[in-house]
């Protein structure tokens, strides 16, 4: 049983396994163009200086406990 969904670039109904969960390699290449031209974005939240030094210190502690462990 296939279940039938909408295509998110175009809104046709999705029945094409191999492009889900879009409706056609086209419009499979249209979201992928719009990831490459930046029109998708990953939100992110920004680090201050603290914020990396912390990191860096909590990297040294794993890295000392697999030397240690070795």
């Amino acid at each position: 049983m296939v279940k039938l969904h909408k295509c998110p670039i175009c809104g046709k109904m999705t029945d094409d396994e191999k492009y889900r969960p879009f409706c056609s390699k086209h419009c499979a290449d249209v979201d992928l163009g719009r990831w490459f031209n930046g029109q998708y974005a990953v939100a992110m939240e920004e680090m201050d200086e603290a914020d990396y030094q912390e990191l860096e210190s909590e990297l040294e502690k794993l890295v000392d406990q697999k030397d240690s462990s070795i």
